[in-house]
């Protein structure tokens, strides 16, 4: 700029800080706009420091018509077993009243809302352990008109009465099982000690039987022997009855021809001699030597019986040598599978009793475990261990980047909707003259007010891990709100205000500031990327919750580039559209409304 522009830029300032402190009520109101967006943010962020821990104040009804039941001889009330637990939770107002006290009361808003236990709560929770089994209810009444929140919060409160609900019901359930367990594992160590004891038995059992078998295996042996001899002595035999038929034939035939040669002697002697006398000797030694022919031919027969036989006996008793050498042998594989047979027998039931042994130990290991100690773990078998990245102490803190951010928007705009940014149609000055020289107070008001609000979150309390960056990033955000709000009202008048405003309220839903910008409606999706307040928020945020220089870093340089892109084009626009600016500002003036 030229020298004479620097002078009357130089002269507006002036002009401007003169006027300030001229009159005591410009003095007043310009005080007031220093203070109030301070107010905004910090009497938002206190009102919200610790919505979730002040919950012990909201009024939630319950109703208890549980009568209760019984389970192996013991009287069971789950309904009074919630109530205890309830009446020493203070996340809620818990407030104990009738049925019809309850609806009449969600009804009318006293309450946000209330629980009814019913009557067969205690019942149907035991019907777990009967062949029909029923599903236990509660009802849950709810005024979801009497405030949005309150609904949300009670919610949570009935998620608290469910879980304990379903906590009672798995501590009966796994308490009851806890108990078969401890039957199971009795039962286990007596199974083991009986097949231990069968093992012990089995393996006696198989030393006899192995013992038996070398006895039976010995006697085999002997009986082996015997039969050897026997065979041997029967050969002998069949050799003496061969032997004694040969001799026996050999008689025969002797006796035989002696008895044809008798025969013949006598026929001669009968056929010479006619006397009686010698005819009956000859008839007499006719028939004896008959008789002794029989007699030696029965004793050859006979003879040839005893040598068939004791060839008979020689063979068999061979035989019979072979089949007990064999039974020798059986017994003896007998005796060596029954040992076999036995330790194998015996190892598998020692093993399995082992087993069995070691299971029941371990089960009297967990049956052995206290049941209060028991309880909690079937109530909470899984837990889980939250590790905080950048931890922030308190929900105040948390909100306050949004509430700080927008203090200093609403703080940008009231300043620009009450001072008068200038139109330099009608004096002496040039619109950009004009545009410099009033951005100045603009500037120093905007310095003013984020100062008063670093004051005031100091004193509030609220956690900041980087003061330096966070009292920079503070500073450079209101001055860009305030440079970026003061040209659109300068270059486009009351217009410029409706932009700002129009601004104001898509950037509350749209930025990400409290709500995820994923849950919120495609349009405020699409419109994020391109709001200012969005990267002050990561300023901001990464300043004072835990910096992350790849956050912080690209929304500085975005700030900045949509600062300058607009302020560049708004500057354009105002030396175009000064004097239609004015034109439009003077309409409205004269119609007494603006």
């Amino acid at each position: 700029m030229a020298g004479r522009d620097i002078s009357n830029v130089v002269e507006i300032i002036k002009k401007d800080f003169k006027s300030a402190f001229s009159n005591p009520i410009v003095t007043i109101v310009l005080i007031g706009i220093i203070i109030l967006p301070s107010l905004y943010a910090l009497i938002n962020i206190q009102a919200c420091w610790d919505p979730y821990g002040n919950t012990g104040e909201v009024q939630f009804a319950i109703a208890n018509l549980d009568k209760g039941a019984s389970y192996d001889g013991v009287e069971i009330n789950v309904g009074d077993e919630l109530i205890k637990d309830l009446k020493n939770n203070d996340k809620f107002n818990w407030t104990f009243v009738t049925e019809d006290e309850l609806r009449d009361g969600v009804y009318k808003g006293d309450y946000y809302a209330g629980i009814v236990i019913p009557k067969n709560l205690s019942e149907n929770i035991l019907s777990i352990t009967s062949d029909d089994p029923q599903q236990a209810k509660l009802e849950y009444v709810v005024n979801v008109k009497s405030n949005p929140v309150a609904t949300k919060l009670t919610d949570s409160g009935a998620n608290a009465v469910y879980n304990a609900l379903n906590a009672k019901i798995i501590e009966i359930i796994n308490l009851a099982a806890y108990g078969k367990l401890g039957e199971l594992q009795a039962g286990l160590a007596s199974g083991a000690g009986q097949l231990s004891s069968g093992g012990s038995q089995l393996s006696a059992g198989s030393a006899q039987v192995s013992s038996g078998a070398s006895q039976l295996s010995s006697g085999a042996g002997q009986l082996s022997d015997g039969a050897s001899q026997l065979s041997d002595g029967a050969s002998q035999l069949a050799d003496g009855a061969g032997q004694v038929a040969g001799g026996t034939q050999q008689a025969y035939d002797k006796v035989n021809t002696y008895n044809t040669e008798i025969h013949e002697a006598t026929g001669y002697i009968r056929e010479h001699t006619s006397s009686s006398i010698i005819h009956e000797v000859t008839d007499k030694i006719d028939s004896k030597s008959e008789n002794v022919t029989g007699k030696v031919q029965q004793l050859n027969d006979g003879a040839g019986q005893v040598a068939d036989g004791s060839a008979s006996l020689a063979e068999n008793t061979g035989r019979l040598k072979l089949g007990i050498d064999e039974l020798a042998e059986g017994s003896l594989s007998l005796a060596a599978g029954a040992e076999l047979l036995g330790n194998a027998a015996a190892q598998a039931l020692f093993t399995a009793a082992a087993s069995l042994a070691s299971t029941a130990n371990t089960l009297g290991e967990i049956t052995g475990i206290n049941e209060t100690i028991l309880g909690d773990y079937f109530y909470s078998p899984v837990t889980l261990d939250r590790h905080e990245v950048f931890s922030v102490p308190d929900y105040g803190s948390n909100v306050s980047p949004f509430y700080l951010v927008l203090s200093m928007w609403v703080g940008a705009l009231i300043t620009c909707a009450m001072l008068k940014p200038g139109v330099a149609k009608g004096t002496k000055y040039s619109p950009l003259e004009m545009y410099f020289g009033k951005l100045a107070i603009f500037f120093i008001l905007s310095i003013l007010q984020v100062s008063v609000t670093i004051i005031g979150a100091f004193i509030l309390g609220i956690y900041i891990a980087n003061v330096p960056l966070f009292i920079f990033s503070a500073l450079l955000v209101s001055a860009v709100f305030m440079v970026l709000i003061y040209s659109l009202v300068s270059a486009l008048g009351d217009v410029g205000k409706a932009v700002a405003i129009v601004l104001l309220v898509i950037q509350i839903s749209g930025t990400g500031g409290i709500y995820p910008v994923q849950i919120m409606d495609h349009f405020f999706q699409v419109l994020n990327p391109y709001l200012p307040m969005t990267y002050a928020i990561t300023l901001i945020r990464e300043a004072q919750l835990g910096l992350v220089w790849s956050n912080y870093l690209p929304a500085l340089a975005i700030l900045l580039g949509i600062g300058i892109v607009t302020v560049a084009v708004l500057l354009v626009v105002k030396e175009k559209a000064d004097t239609a600016a004015h034109y439009f500002e003077k309409r409205l003036e004269d119609s007494g409304l603006f």
